[in-house]
């Protein structure tokens, strides 16, 4: 009987103390549910924006193909005769390798070191556009000295102004913030640096650059929140200075008659030639296009076909629905770029936000301005299309800037996960 009772005392408190456990457990349960509603698990967000780098690698294959298609046949022509067919496909995917690889070592430069090299960056871009000038150096081409030659590839420094301009801009923005209502210590100083940098552009001369480089700057300098008033006097006071500069210059100004009319016999053979077989390559594409490498304007009709006019070689080679799809990958890239950086700025980091956008601003402006350019749009410019179109220090560039967005990404994934930079 004693035994009977020893072993019921056991057992009875063996069962309180587990209902103890069990019931601190269960406390505990209900009190991590009450607080984060939410069983702890590891977290599935990506590490960077994975679905904006595939969709810069697919307008970077398809440059790829059409700078090949579009190039083909320019050694059957006296001016390339000495290059074999495929040498400008070789030399376009040697600069997308060494973009890819310059690329990746920018991806590993945190965004407050690109904070503190801003001015430094914009320093020596300033001293490029001004080597670049100088007889003996820089290199010219079709009248345009807008290059230094490396050896292994002919650099443009109006590139990295694009990209120092963001920089500097956003950097620019944030630290005098408190001046931004301020029309000489706000507006200013920003505006002095720009017009400096139109003046060397425009000696190269590279109008279209200058326009880019002027939006981005206007962009980001609205965006951080200048004052209404004086941004719309600097917008007023670009304008005119582009108007001014078309009717002072009667190259311009040809060009801009002509785009007015470029079916006019006077123009077509002349200022609106390009433009015109633009026009010819998207008629010929109709909806589906005439198929890969099937393009008839390439063929020594329409001049600069792998650069500046490539998107006439897609539209007749692809059709309307290539186009359409070219554009909507670039809209989907701005966008996503602009909603990095609202993140940015969300988060309290005013730098990176801006610089994410300001990047959108640029790759959005240059291919408006392109697209609008080849379509018969806007008066004709010498720009590139982003990422698709032939050119080493444009693929270098673009590559270095998607690099920086990406970065700014990262960080605000890490922020929002709770960690540190």
């Amino acid at each position: 009987m004693i035994t009977f009772f020893k072993k019921l005392s056991l057992n009875s408190f063996g069962s309180v103390k587990g209902g103890i456990r069990d019931g601190f457990a269960d406390f505990k349960s209900g009190l991590r549910d009450a607080t984060t509603a939410v069983k702890p698990t590891r977290s599935k967000m990506m590490s960077y924006d994975q679905p904006l780098l595939w969709a810069v690698m697919v307008l970077v294959t398809l440059g790829l193909v059409m700078v090949y298609s579009a190039s083909i046949a320019l050694p059957d022509g006296p001016k390339y005769a000495r290059y074999s067919s495929s040498h400008f496909l070789v030399r376009h995917a040697i600069s997308i390798g060494l973009a890819f690889v310059v690329g990746i070592m920018a991806f590993r430069v945190p965004i407050k070191v690109w904070d503190r090299l801003a001015p430094l960056m914009f320093g020596v871009a300033f001293v490029l556009l001004i080597i670049v000038l100088i007889p003996g150096i820089g290199k010219g081409v079709n009248g345009a000295r807008r290059w230094i030659s490396l050896g292994f590839m002919n650099f443009q420094p109006s590139e990295m102004m694009k990209l120092a301009v963001v920089l500097f801009g956003a950097y620019y923005t944030v630290q005098r913030q408190e001046y931004l209502h301020s029309f000489v210590k706000g507006l200013i100083p920003m505006g002095a640096a720009v017009m400096m940098v139109g003046v060397l552009l425009l000696w190269q001369p590279d109008m279209g650059a200058f326009m880019v480089i002027a939006m981005i700057a206007m962009g980001i300098l609205f965006l951080g929140g200048i004052s209404g008033k004086l941004f719309g006097a600097l917008a007023g006071i670009a304008l005119t200075a582009f108007i001014t500069i078309i009717i002072l210059s009667p190259f311009r100004r040809d060009r801009i008659f002509a785009y007015l009319d470029p079916w006019q016999e006077e123009y077509a053979a002349g200022k609106a030639y390009q433009l015109v077989h633009s026009l010819m390559a998207f008629g010929r594409g109709e909806w589906f296009g005439v198929g890969l490498g099937g393009s008839v304007e390439k063929l020594h009709y329409l001049p600069e076909a792998h650069t500046d006019f490539i998107l006439a070689v897609i539209g007749e080679e692809l059709g309307f629905v290539g186009v359409t799809v070219v554009i909507a990958i670039f809209y989907w890239i701005i966008r996503r770029a602009f909603l990095i950086g609202r993140t940015a700025l969300q988060l309290d980091r005013s730098f990176a936000g801006l610089v994410a956008k300001g990047i959108a601003i640029w790759i959005g402006w240059q291919a408006f301005i392109n697209m609008g350019v080849n379509l018969g749009i806007l008066p004709t410019k010498g720009l590139t299309l982003p990422f698709v179109s032939f050119g080493g220090s444009g693929m270098l560039m673009n590559a270095v800037a998607i690099a920086i967005l990406l970065k700014v990404d990262y960080e605000n994934r890490v922020l929002m996960r709770g960690g540190k930079l």
